[in-house]
């Protein structure tokens, strides 16, 4: 058991998906926790220890491994079937509703949840958000690499890591035993030599070549006008050095999203809830607080930050 959550299989339509949840209490509210890609559910845990050194009740947790990702290995379904599965998997725990709250990839998953559910949603915390950039990258590979060469090279690795196949393992080890995928996972912190190593030694576990592809590639598709249907106060949190972030993704999103509003953190990457864990506790407080029936104040009722 790490941080008061235990490790359970929940079977979906897709397969099983393993999450890990606790920190009950007498509400029926869950507060659902969705990694990115090259992830798994370890990688809240930060954020959680924050929340107890802050008396932040983050409760009724279920963080959950995304199909294809951690330990739910065994498909990589298409997005509406993985935010089918994530519903499906706090349903099957007993919570009617829930907030929904993701990191990059995991961002994308909270929203088409939110869009597909919107009764049963509450609140929509995004950390890093995949932005429209990225997806406008995955379809113009040649263009994306220009305003997002990060993303390009990621892909490209990818690509590579997938075509050696089960050498892939071994290599990812290597380089993670001589510190040299730490050196390779630098773009993706403000201040890499501050981050555990732990962190980014979980990536030679975490990275799933065949996955991460599969994401790419729906992401050429992907309807973000669906998220016109989201009825939940959404609230995001970005650092201004992330590297897959695209100068017009909060833009869009704010056309595409109702009640959206998203707070810049300026000594972060593309990890803001493991590089700035208490200012992202701070920046979502109103998706930890919330609750059925109960909205977000309008922007003048609300408090300076």
């Amino acid at each position: 058991m790490e941080r008061g959550l235990h490790r359970l299989v929940v079977p979906t339509a897709v397969g099983p998906v393993v999450v890990h949840a606790g920190r009950r209490t007498e509400g029926a509210v869950a507060t659902v926790l969705l990694h990115g890609a090259a992830g798994s559910w370890t990688t809240w845990t930060p954020l959680l220890t924050a929340a107890d050194r802050l008396g932040i009740p983050v409760d009724d947790v279920i963080a959950i491994d995304l199909p294809g990702w951690g330990e739910s290995r065994d498909v990589v379904p298409s997005p509406p079937d993985v935010a089918d599965a994530v519903a499906a998997a706090t349903r099957a725990l007993g919570y009617p509703r829930w907030r929904i709250v993701g990191h990059s990839l995991g961002a994308v998953v909270a929203l088409d949840v939110a869009a597909r559910f919107p009764t049963q949603t509450v609140a929509v915390g995004l950390v890093s958000p995949t932005g429209a950039a990225v997806r406008a990258a995955a379809r113009r590979p040649l263009a994306g690499a220009a305003r997002l060469p990060a993303f390009a090279g990621m892909v490209a690795a990818m690509a590579i890591l997938r075509g050696l196949g089960p050498l892939s393992r071994p290599l990812l080890r290597g380089l993670r035993r001589t510190g040299l995928l730490r050196v390779l996972s630098r773009p993706l912190f403000r201040h890499p030599d501050r981050v555990d190593r732990s962190v980014s030694d979980a990536l030679a576990d975490e990275i799933r070549p065949a996955a991460f592809l599969a994401a790419a590639r729906a992401a050429r598709t992907h309807d973000d006008d669906a998220w016109r249907r989201i009825t939940a106060p959404v609230r995001a949190v970005r650092g201004r050095h992330d590297v897959f972030a695209g100068r017009h993704d909060s833009r869009e999103a704010r056309r595409r999203i109702p009640d959206y509003r998203e707070r810049v953190l300026d000594d972060s990457g593309h990890f803001a809830h493991v590089e700035q864990a208490y200012e992202t506790l701070r920046a979502l407080r109103e998706v930890w607080a919330a609750q059925p029936g109960r909205r977000a104040a309008p922007e003048r009722d609300r408090q300076p930050t």
